[in-house]
């Protein structure tokens, strides 16, 4: 089959589009930022240069629409923020598209509606307030001592506030955009990664929190059997009869109890615990019964990620020997021998960010996503 990946940014779409290619897929990829990580790997046949989806909807989904029939694609397969723009034409692209519906995404992208989804199935989530005025933040510090902010739309933990003072919330919340407040619950934290059809999960796995580029996203990945997590997930995928890739972030307390903190309907770095079992294309393509989960307990990471981001923090922090062990027992999910291109041009677009990033006053993370990320906006 020729298969479409967007997000070529993202090291989980480098290792979609190596295990497509290993299944004898022919793999293309469309993408708005020019000299992204997958744009040199041998998995790829061919790349286009997009324009940017936040910034120029309508131009994107022609230029997505031209290259699918152009390149006569079966399978369309979004993996990053893009895909909500993908959603809102995927009526009028002529090929198979592995998102669902932009109203359904919102139930689950949107933290607040993804509270309200998830306590309705009487899943555990976190109580929450919806922040619309000073009136509301107030009312939120009345209620718990300790509390986090986020904004209903936001990506990489990149504007959470952790146990803020009051005059802080009130300086930085314009209320121009809704946020929530959450009682702040301290625990272990865990990270899913799913692949669903029709409300049945074909491909899962969970992996716990440990190293982190900034406060949110995990970059070292080791699959753990976690029953009850797992249970939560099938659950709300069967509930919302579900079709897609689709990640949550959980915290276990001390105590046992389990919450989910947010959803991310769209690929996650689980893809990378994943993507060496060779039923795993079966899944989005072909899914038989039962749900894959990874063939080991090998352990990988992003290795530039743990220098720029974990190293500096476990020295502060005085993790340095957890921070070694695991550097050095986990293999990096750029590095292919038999694909190494990525591995020695990932800095081209790191490069990229840092330009953003100086341009717009944003943090590198929020860089990665500036061009793609979705905040609501029909």
């Amino acid at each position: 089959m020729n298969i479409l990946l967007t997000g070529g940014r993202a090291p989980a779409t480098l290792d979609l589009a190596r295990a497509f290619h290993r299944a004898g897929h022919t793999v293309f990829m469309a993408e708005s930022l020019r000299g992204h990580l997958s744009q040199p790997s041998a998995a790829v046949k061919a790349n286009f240069v997009m324009p940017a989806p936040r910034q120029n909807k309508e131009a994107f989904l022609v230029a997505l629409k031209n290259i699918i029939i152009e390149n006569k694609i079966d399978w369309l397969i979004p993996t990053c923020e893009e895909i909500f723009y993908v959603s809102m034409g995927r009526d009028q692209l002529p090929c198979m598209v592995f998102a669902e519906p932009i109203k359904k995404l919102n139930q689950f992208h949107n933290k607040w509606n993804f509270v309200v989804n998830a306590i309705g199935l009487d899943l555990y989530a976190p109580e929450t307030i919806l922040i619309n005025s000073q009136e509301d933040l107030l009312h939120a510090y009345a209620h718990w001592r300790e509390l986090v902010l986020k904004p209903i739309y936001s990506r990489f933990a990149a504007r959470t506030l952790i146990m803020p003072p009051l005059q802080m919330a009130l300086s930085t919340l314009k209320f121009d955009s809704p946020w929530i407040a959450q009682e702040f619950l301290d625990g272990q934290p865990y990270c899913t990664y799913s692949v669903c059809h029709h409300g049945v999960i074909h491909a899962h796995t969970t992996y716990p929190s440990t190293f982190t580029a900034g406060r949110g996203a995990t970059i070292v990945f080791e699959h753990v059997e976690h029953p009850v997590i797992f249970n939560w997930v099938k659950t709300f995928v069967r509930e919302n009869n579900f079709t897609g890739q689709i990640a949550f972030d959980f915290i276990q307390t001390p105590n046992g109890q389990l919450y989910a903190l947010e959803c991310n309907p769209r690929a996650t770095s689980g893809v990378h615990l994943l993507a060496s079992n060779p039923m795993f294309v079966d899944a989005f393509l072909d899914p038989q019964p039962g749900c894959i989960t990874p063939l080991n307990k090998s352990s990988y990471m992003l290795s530039t990620a743990m220098l720029m981001y974990a190293l500096p923090e476990s020295i502060k922090g005085g993790q340095f020997l957890k921070w070694l062990k695991a550097f050095f027992t986990s293999n990096d999910v750029i590095l292919d021998l038999r694909d190494p291109m990525p591995f020695f041009f990932q800095f081209k677009s790191i490069f990229a960010y840092l330009a953003l990033s100086k341009k717009y006053g944003i943090s590198p993370l929020e860089a990665s996503t500036f061009d793609i990320e979705w905040n609501g906006k029909m």
